[in-house]
């Protein structure tokens, strides 16, 4: 039997410290918000139960209560697009 190929780990190029950073999700808005509220109500709470637990709230609101956390995310969409072109136009220039 031969012996398994020798995979070679695949680099990744290196991320600009200066490029903008990208924009939240409306759950991850929701998520900061609401982390701290969980650990709170469950301590002791594992990490991955905060992540499931915050999962579930998110699922049970309905789209009015989601509405807030939705423009906070088009807003730092709208950032994070401003940004990146300003980025593209210092970098290629």
């Amino acid at each position: 039997m031969a012996a398994p190929a020798e995979r070679k780990k695949a680099s990744r190029k290196k991320k600009d410290p200066e490029a903008p950073k990208r924009s939240l999700s409306a759950y991850m808005f929701f998520a900061n918000e609401n982390r701290d509220i969980v650990r709170a109500e469950n301590p002791g709470i594992s990490f991955g139960q905060v992540g499931k637990v915050l999962g579930d709230k998110w699922k049970a609101l309905s789209d009015d209560d989601k509405a807030p956390y939705q423009s906070k995310a088009d807003a730092d969409k709208k950032r994070y697009e401003k940004e990146k072109a300003e980025y593209a136009k210092k970098s290629s220039a």
